[in-house]
C-alpha cells in the first residue's frame, strides 16, 4: 500500500521560510518524478514544483520561481519543498504527489497525499 505523508505545514508570518516534507512508503521511490501542488479555498489544485527521480531535474511555476525548492533523498524515500519569502498568496493545502512523469498537469500522478496546511499572514 503507497502511502504518502506531509509534514512541516503551519502558520507563519509574511516573508518567513518553511520547509514542508513528503514521506513515502510502499513503493520504489527512485522510480517516482515528485511534485508539489498546492490548492487554496475556493481554487482549483495547482502546480508548484516536481524533481525527476534521479534528482538532477527539477521545474517550478513561475510563480514560486526563485522562492522554492524542491528535492529529494532518495535513501529516506523523502521528498522536500523549502519555501523562502513567503506571502499570504501561497496559503494554501500542499500536497506531495508522485508518479511515472515529470509533469505538471495532476492528473498524471499516480499517488497523492492527504496535504499539510499553509498560512501566511500579512
Amino acid at each position: 500500500q503507497v502511502q504518502l505523508a506531509e509534514s512541516g505545514g503551519g502558520l507563519v508570518q509574511a516573508g518567513d521560510s518553511l520547509r514542508l516534507s513528503c514521506a513515502a512508503s510502499g513503493l520504489t521511490f527512485s522510480n517516482f518524478a515528485m511534485g508539489w501542488f498546492r490548492q487554496a479555498p475556493g481554487a482549483e489544485r495547482e502546480f508548484v514544483a516536481v524533481i525527476s527521480p534521479s534528482g538532477r531535474g527539477t521545474y517550478y511555476a513561475d510563480s514560486v520561481k526563485g522562492r522554492f525548492t524542491i528535492s529529494r533523498d532518495n535513501a529516506k524515500n523523502t521528498v522536500y519543498l523549502q519555501m523562502n519569502s513567503l506571502n499570504s498568496e501561497d496559503t494554501a493545502v500542499y500536497y506531495c504527489a508522485a508518479g511515472i512523469r515529470s509533469t505538471m498537469i495532476p492528473h498524471d500522478y499516480n499517488y497523492w497525499g492527504q496535504g499539510t496546511q499553509v498560512t501566511v499572514s500579512s
